[in-house]
Protein backbone atom coordinates (compact mmCIF):
# COMPACT_ATOMS: atom_id res chain seq x y z
CA UNK A 1 0.00 0.00 0.00
CA UNK A 2 1.42 3.35 -1.07
CA UNK A 3 1.28 6.27 1.33
CA UNK A 4 -0.46 9.45 0.22
CA UNK A 5 1.74 12.20 -1.18
CA UNK A 6 1.65 15.53 0.69
CA UNK A 7 -0.41 17.03 -2.14
CA UNK A 8 -2.95 14.18 -2.07
CA UNK A 9 -3.16 14.39 1.70
CA UNK A 10 -3.97 18.09 1.43
CA UNK A 11 -6.72 17.40 -1.11
CA UNK A 12 -8.20 14.68 1.12
CA UNK A 13 -8.09 16.89 4.21
CA UNK A 14 -9.62 19.82 2.35
CA UNK A 15 -12.48 17.72 1.02
CA UNK A 16 -13.09 16.27 4.48
CA UNK A 17 -13.37 19.77 5.95
CA UNK A 18 -15.65 20.94 3.14
CA UNK A 19 -17.93 17.95 3.58
CA UNK A 20 -18.17 18.66 7.31
CA UNK A 21 -19.10 22.28 6.60
CA UNK A 22 -21.77 21.05 4.20
CA UNK A 23 -23.17 18.74 6.86
CA UNK A 24 -22.90 20.91 9.95
CA UNK A 25 -22.79 24.49 8.67
CA UNK A 26 -20.21 27.02 9.92
CA UNK A 27 -17.58 25.61 12.31
CA UNK A 28 -14.70 26.98 14.33
CA UNK A 29 -11.12 25.79 13.93
CA UNK A 30 -11.30 23.83 17.22
CA UNK A 31 -14.52 22.15 16.01
CA UNK A 32 -12.85 21.22 12.74
CA UNK A 33 -9.92 19.75 14.67
CA UNK A 34 -12.29 17.72 16.83
CA UNK A 35 -14.37 16.42 13.92
CA UNK A 36 -11.44 15.64 11.60
CA UNK A 37 -8.89 14.47 14.16
CA UNK A 38 -6.29 16.63 12.41
CA UNK A 39 -3.60 18.61 14.21
CA UNK A 40 -3.80 22.33 14.91
CA UNK A 41 -1.18 23.25 12.23
CA UNK A 42 -2.89 21.05 9.63
CA UNK A 43 -6.30 22.63 10.26
CA UNK A 44 -4.77 26.11 10.22
CA UNK A 45 -3.14 25.37 6.88
CA UNK A 46 -6.30 23.97 5.31
CA UNK A 47 -8.38 26.93 6.53
CA UNK A 48 -5.88 29.32 4.97
CA UNK A 49 -5.84 27.28 1.74
CA UNK A 50 -9.64 27.07 1.47
CA UNK A 51 -9.97 30.80 2.10
CA UNK A 52 -7.37 31.54 -0.58
CA UNK A 53 -9.34 29.38 -3.03
CA UNK A 54 -12.51 31.30 -2.28
CA UNK A 55 -14.32 28.27 -0.88
CA UNK A 56 -14.78 29.31 2.74
CA UNK A 57 -15.00 32.62 4.58
CA UNK A 58 -15.45 33.92 8.10
CA UNK A 59 -19.20 34.03 8.75
CA UNK A 60 -19.26 35.13 12.38
CA UNK A 61 -17.96 34.32 15.83
CA UNK A 62 -18.71 31.66 18.42
CA UNK A 63 -18.37 31.87 22.19
CA UNK A 64 -19.98 35.23 22.83
CA UNK A 65 -21.29 33.92 26.14
CA UNK A 66 -17.88 33.15 27.63
CA UNK A 67 -14.77 35.09 28.67
CA UNK A 68 -11.81 35.45 26.38
CA UNK A 69 -11.52 35.97 22.62
CA UNK A 70 -14.29 34.58 20.46
CA UNK A 71 -13.51 31.86 17.92
CA UNK A 72 -14.10 32.63 14.26
CA UNK A 73 -16.77 30.64 12.48
CA UNK A 74 -15.85 29.44 9.00
CA UNK A 75 -18.56 28.63 6.47
CA UNK A 76 -18.81 27.74 2.82
CA UNK A 77 -19.03 30.53 0.26
CA UNK A 78 -22.53 29.62 -0.88
CA UNK A 79 -22.40 31.62 -4.11
CA UNK A 80 -19.29 29.84 -5.36
CA UNK A 81 -21.53 27.73 -7.65
CA UNK A 82 -25.21 27.21 -8.41
CA UNK A 83 -26.98 24.20 -9.86
CA UNK A 84 -30.38 23.55 -11.42
CA UNK A 85 -32.71 20.60 -11.02
CA UNK A 86 -35.40 20.20 -13.68
CA UNK A 87 -38.48 17.97 -13.54
CA UNK A 88 -40.11 17.56 -16.95
CA UNK A 89 -43.65 16.19 -16.80
CA UNK A 90 -45.97 15.59 -19.75
CA UNK A 91 -47.84 18.79 -18.86
CA UNK A 92 -45.35 20.97 -16.96
CA UNK A 93 -41.73 21.91 -16.34
CA UNK A 94 -40.56 22.63 -12.79
CA UNK A 95 -37.14 24.03 -11.89
CA UNK A 96 -35.24 24.62 -8.66
CA UNK A 97 -31.90 26.43 -8.52
CA UNK A 98 -29.73 25.95 -5.43
CA UNK A 99 -26.41 27.32 -4.24
CA UNK A 100 -23.51 25.00 -3.49
CA UNK A 101 -24.74 24.42 0.08
CA UNK A 102 -28.08 23.15 -1.24
CA UNK A 103 -30.07 26.21 -0.21
CA UNK A 104 -32.79 27.13 -2.73
CA UNK A 105 -31.94 30.30 -4.63
CA UNK A 106 -34.87 30.36 -7.06
CA UNK A 107 -37.64 28.32 -8.63
CA UNK A 108 -39.92 28.41 -11.65
CA UNK A 109 -42.81 26.42 -13.15
CA UNK A 110 -44.20 26.55 -16.66
CA UNK A 111 -47.03 24.65 -18.33
CA UNK A 112 -46.23 22.35 -21.24
CA UNK A 113 -48.68 21.80 -24.07
CA UNK A 114 -48.71 19.99 -27.38
CA UNK A 115 -46.72 21.94 -29.93
CA UNK A 116 -44.61 23.80 -27.36
CA UNK A 117 -40.86 24.18 -27.83
CA UNK A 118 -39.64 22.01 -24.96
CA UNK A 119 -36.03 23.19 -25.18
CA UNK A 120 -37.16 26.80 -25.10
CA UNK A 121 -39.55 26.17 -22.20
CA UNK A 122 -36.85 24.47 -20.10
CA UNK A 123 -34.22 27.11 -20.92
CA UNK A 124 -36.63 29.89 -20.04
CA UNK A 125 -37.65 28.26 -16.77
CA UNK A 126 -34.02 27.70 -15.71
CA UNK A 127 -33.15 31.30 -16.61
CA UNK A 128 -36.11 32.55 -14.58
CA UNK A 129 -35.16 30.46 -11.54
CA UNK A 130 -31.47 31.34 -11.76
CA UNK A 131 -31.93 35.08 -12.28
CA UNK A 132 -28.51 36.71 -12.73
CA UNK A 133 -26.66 33.60 -11.52
CA UNK A 134 -24.78 31.24 -13.84
CA UNK A 135 -25.47 27.55 -13.30
CA UNK A 136 -22.60 25.10 -12.98
CA UNK A 137 -24.59 21.93 -13.70
CA UNK A 138 -28.13 20.99 -14.72
CA UNK A 139 -29.82 17.64 -14.05
CA UNK A 140 -33.04 16.94 -15.91
CA UNK A 141 -35.49 14.22 -14.89
CA UNK A 142 -38.12 12.94 -17.31
CA UNK A 143 -40.27 9.85 -17.82
CA UNK A 144 -38.96 7.17 -20.14
CA UNK A 145 -36.24 4.58 -20.54
CA UNK A 146 -32.88 6.21 -21.23
CA UNK A 147 -29.74 4.33 -22.22
CA UNK A 148 -27.15 5.14 -19.53
CA UNK A 149 -24.25 5.31 -22.01
CA UNK A 150 -25.84 7.39 -24.76
CA UNK A 151 -28.71 9.16 -23.02
CA UNK A 152 -30.95 8.18 -25.93
CA UNK A 153 -34.64 7.60 -25.25
CA UNK A 154 -35.53 3.95 -25.88
CA UNK A 155 -39.30 4.33 -25.37
CA UNK A 156 -41.80 7.07 -26.20
CA UNK A 157 -42.20 9.21 -23.10
CA UNK A 158 -45.12 11.29 -24.33
CA UNK A 159 -43.47 14.60 -23.43
CA UNK A 160 -44.46 17.32 -25.94
CA UNK A 161 -41.52 18.61 -27.96
CA UNK A 162 -39.09 15.88 -26.90
CA UNK A 163 -36.05 15.61 -29.16
CA UNK A 164 -33.10 13.18 -29.11
CA UNK A 165 -30.54 15.98 -28.79
CA UNK A 166 -32.33 17.78 -25.96
CA UNK A 167 -29.43 17.66 -23.44
CA UNK A 168 -27.01 19.07 -26.02
CA UNK A 169 -29.41 21.84 -27.07
CA UNK A 170 -30.12 22.76 -23.46
CA UNK A 171 -26.43 22.72 -22.60
CA UNK A 172 -25.64 25.12 -25.43
CA UNK A 173 -28.46 27.45 -24.40
CA UNK A 174 -27.64 27.41 -20.69
CA UNK A 175 -23.85 27.30 -20.93
CA UNK A 176 -23.66 24.34 -18.57
CA UNK A 177 -23.51 20.55 -18.89
CA UNK A 178 -26.94 18.87 -18.76
CA UNK A 179 -27.35 15.38 -17.33
CA UNK A 180 -30.47 13.41 -18.27
CA UNK A 181 -31.98 10.86 -15.87
CA UNK A 182 -35.19 8.87 -15.49
CA UNK A 183 -37.51 10.63 -13.06
CA UNK A 184 -38.07 7.60 -10.81
CA UNK A 185 -34.32 7.16 -10.43
CA UNK A 186 -34.06 10.77 -9.26
CA UNK A 187 -36.91 10.23 -6.79
CA UNK A 188 -34.88 7.31 -5.38
CA UNK A 189 -31.89 9.63 -4.94
CA UNK A 190 -34.11 11.94 -2.89
CA UNK A 191 -35.41 9.06 -0.76
CA UNK A 192 -31.83 7.95 -0.11
CA UNK A 193 -30.57 11.41 0.78
CA UNK A 194 -33.54 12.86 2.64
CA UNK A 195 -36.39 10.37 2.84
CA UNK A 196 -37.51 6.92 3.86
CA UNK A 197 -34.27 5.20 2.78
CA UNK A 198 -31.79 7.47 4.54
CA UNK A 199 -30.59 4.67 6.76
CA UNK A 200 -30.32 2.02 4.03
CA UNK A 201 -27.72 1.15 1.38
CA UNK A 202 -30.02 -1.29 -0.44
CA UNK A 203 -33.63 -0.55 -1.38
CA UNK A 204 -36.16 -0.43 -4.20
CA UNK A 205 -38.39 2.58 -4.76
CA UNK A 206 -41.74 1.61 -6.30
CA UNK A 207 -43.27 4.57 -8.13
CA UNK A 208 -47.07 4.45 -8.20
CA UNK A 209 -48.52 7.31 -10.23
CA UNK A 210 -49.89 7.85 -13.73
CA UNK A 211 -46.84 5.80 -14.66
CA UNK A 212 -45.54 2.79 -12.73
CA UNK A 213 -41.87 1.92 -12.35
CA UNK A 214 -39.13 1.27 -9.87
CA UNK A 215 -35.62 2.40 -9.08
CA UNK A 216 -32.93 0.11 -7.69
CA UNK A 217 -30.26 1.22 -5.21
CA UNK A 218 -27.69 -1.38 -4.15
CA UNK A 219 -24.58 -0.72 -2.10
CA UNK A 220 -25.60 2.92 -1.89
CA UNK A 221 -25.50 3.34 -5.68
CA UNK A 222 -28.28 3.82 -8.18
CA UNK A 223 -28.30 0.90 -10.63
CA UNK A 224 -29.34 1.47 -14.24
CA UNK A 225 -28.71 -1.94 -15.82
CA UNK A 226 -27.03 -2.53 -19.19
CA UNK A 227 -29.59 -0.52 -21.17
CA UNK A 228 -31.23 1.59 -18.46
CA UNK A 229 -34.03 -0.92 -17.89
CA UNK A 230 -33.31 -1.79 -14.26
CA UNK A 231 -36.50 -1.33 -12.26
CA UNK A 232 -38.97 -1.29 -15.16
CA UNK A 233 -41.35 -3.35 -13.09
CA UNK A 234 -44.42 -2.07 -14.93
CA UNK A 235 -43.68 -4.50 -17.78
CA UNK A 236 -44.28 -7.55 -15.59
CA UNK A 237 -47.55 -9.33 -16.33
CA UNK A 238 -49.72 -10.71 -13.55
CA UNK A 239 -52.33 -13.18 -14.87
CA UNK A 240 -51.73 -11.74 -18.31
CA UNK A 241 -52.17 -8.08 -17.31
CA UNK A 242 -49.22 -5.67 -17.15
CA UNK A 243 -48.47 -4.59 -13.58
CA UNK A 244 -48.69 -0.94 -14.64
CA UNK A 245 -52.31 -1.48 -15.71
CA UNK A 246 -53.15 -3.01 -12.33
CA UNK A 247 -51.70 -0.34 -10.04
CA UNK A 248 -51.59 2.81 -12.17
CA UNK A 249 -53.51 5.87 -10.97
CA UNK A 250 -56.52 5.18 -13.20
CA UNK A 251 -56.78 1.54 -12.09
CA UNK A 252 -56.81 2.09 -8.32
CA UNK A 253 -59.46 4.78 -7.94
CA UNK A 254 -62.28 2.43 -6.97
CA UNK A 255 -60.57 -0.49 -5.22
CA UNK A 256 -60.15 -1.00 -1.49
CA UNK A 257 -56.89 -0.37 0.35
CA UNK A 258 -56.26 -4.04 1.10
CA UNK A 259 -57.00 -5.17 -2.47
CA UNK A 260 -54.55 -2.54 -3.72
CA UNK A 261 -51.92 -3.69 -1.23
CA UNK A 262 -52.30 -7.27 -2.46
CA UNK A 263 -51.78 -6.17 -6.07
CA UNK A 264 -48.72 -4.13 -5.17
CA UNK A 265 -47.21 -7.01 -3.19
CA UNK A 266 -47.55 -9.38 -6.15
CA UNK A 267 -45.61 -7.03 -8.39
CA UNK A 268 -42.99 -6.19 -5.78
CA UNK A 269 -42.38 -9.90 -5.21
CA UNK A 270 -40.35 -10.08 -8.44
CA UNK A 271 -37.93 -7.41 -7.23
CA UNK A 272 -37.69 -8.97 -3.76
CA UNK A 273 -37.06 -12.45 -5.16
CA UNK A 274 -34.26 -11.29 -7.46
CA UNK A 275 -32.64 -8.47 -5.46
CA UNK A 276 -33.56 -9.08 -1.80
CA UNK A 277 -33.25 -5.33 -1.09
CA UNK A 278 -34.57 -5.50 2.46
CA UNK A 279 -36.56 -2.29 1.95
CA UNK A 280 -39.24 -1.21 -0.51
CA UNK A 281 -40.36 2.43 -0.52
CA UNK A 282 -43.77 3.31 -1.96
CA UNK A 283 -43.60 6.61 -3.84
CA UNK A 284 -45.63 8.55 -6.36
CA UNK A 285 -49.07 9.91 -5.60
CA UNK A 286 -50.55 6.54 -4.66
CA UNK A 287 -47.64 5.60 -2.40
CA UNK A 288 -47.60 8.96 -0.66
CA UNK A 289 -51.36 9.23 -0.20
CA UNK A 290 -51.55 5.64 1.09
CA UNK A 291 -49.00 6.49 3.74
CA UNK A 292 -47.80 4.03 6.33
CA UNK A 293 -51.14 2.25 6.42
CA UNK A 294 -50.78 1.13 2.80
CA UNK A 295 -47.10 0.34 3.37
CA UNK A 296 -47.92 -1.94 6.31
CA UNK A 297 -50.63 -3.71 4.34
CA UNK A 298 -48.23 -4.29 1.44
CA UNK A 299 -45.63 -5.56 3.90
CA UNK A 300 -48.10 -8.04 5.34
CA UNK A 301 -49.08 -9.44 1.93
CA UNK A 302 -45.42 -9.54 0.88
CA UNK A 303 -44.45 -11.51 3.98
CA UNK A 304 -46.99 -14.17 3.00
CA UNK A 305 -45.44 -14.44 -0.47
CA UNK A 306 -41.71 -14.29 0.26
CA UNK A 307 -39.48 -15.68 3.03
CA UNK A 308 -37.03 -12.77 2.57
CA UNK A 309 -37.64 -10.20 5.33
CA UNK A 310 -38.63 -6.96 3.59
CA UNK A 311 -39.55 -3.68 5.26
CA UNK A 312 -42.08 -1.55 3.37
CA UNK A 313 -42.21 2.20 3.99
CA UNK A 314 -44.11 5.12 2.50
CA UNK A 315 -42.15 7.95 0.90
CA UNK A 316 -41.24 10.72 3.32
CA UNK A 317 -39.68 13.22 0.91
CA UNK A 318 -41.45 16.55 1.23
CA UNK A 319 -42.69 18.12 -1.98
CA UNK A 320 -41.49 17.09 -5.44
CA UNK A 321 -39.21 14.06 -4.97
CA UNK A 322 -38.04 14.09 -8.60
CA UNK A 323 -37.01 17.72 -8.36
CA UNK A 324 -35.23 17.16 -5.03
CA UNK A 325 -33.35 14.22 -6.55
CA UNK A 326 -32.34 16.31 -9.55
CA UNK A 327 -30.93 19.02 -7.28
CA UNK A 328 -29.09 16.48 -5.10
CA UNK A 329 -27.53 14.92 -8.22
CA UNK A 330 -26.53 18.31 -9.63
CA UNK A 331 -24.99 19.25 -6.28
CA UNK A 332 -22.91 16.05 -6.32
CA UNK A 333 -21.54 17.11 -9.71
CA UNK A 334 -20.75 20.62 -8.47
CA UNK A 335 -19.13 19.37 -5.26
CA UNK A 336 -16.93 17.00 -7.26
CA UNK A 337 -15.90 19.73 -9.69
CA UNK A 338 -15.46 22.60 -7.24
CA UNK A 339 -14.27 20.75 -4.14
CA UNK A 340 -12.57 17.71 -5.60
CA UNK A 341 -9.37 19.01 -7.12
CA UNK A 342 -7.89 21.93 -5.24
CA UNK A 343 -4.43 23.27 -6.10
CA UNK A 344 -1.74 22.36 -3.63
Amino acid sequence: MRTATPQLARVINDRLALDLLLEHGPLTAPQLRELTGLSRPTVSDLIERLQANGLIAVTGEAGGDRRGPNARLYGLVADRAHVAGVDVRRDAVNVTVADITGRTAGSAARPLRAGDDLAGTVTGAVAEAAGPRAVHAVVLGAPGLFHPATGSLLTDNGVPGWRPDLPRVLGAGLGAPVTLENEVNLAAVAEHRAGAARDREDFVLLWLDDGVGAAVVLGGRLRHGASGGAGEIGWIKLSGTPFCDLVGAAAVRDIGRDALAARIAEGVLAAVAVLDPGLVVLGGRTGRSGGQDLAERVGGHLAALSPAPTLVRASTVEGNAVLHGAVFTALSIAHRDVFGGLPG
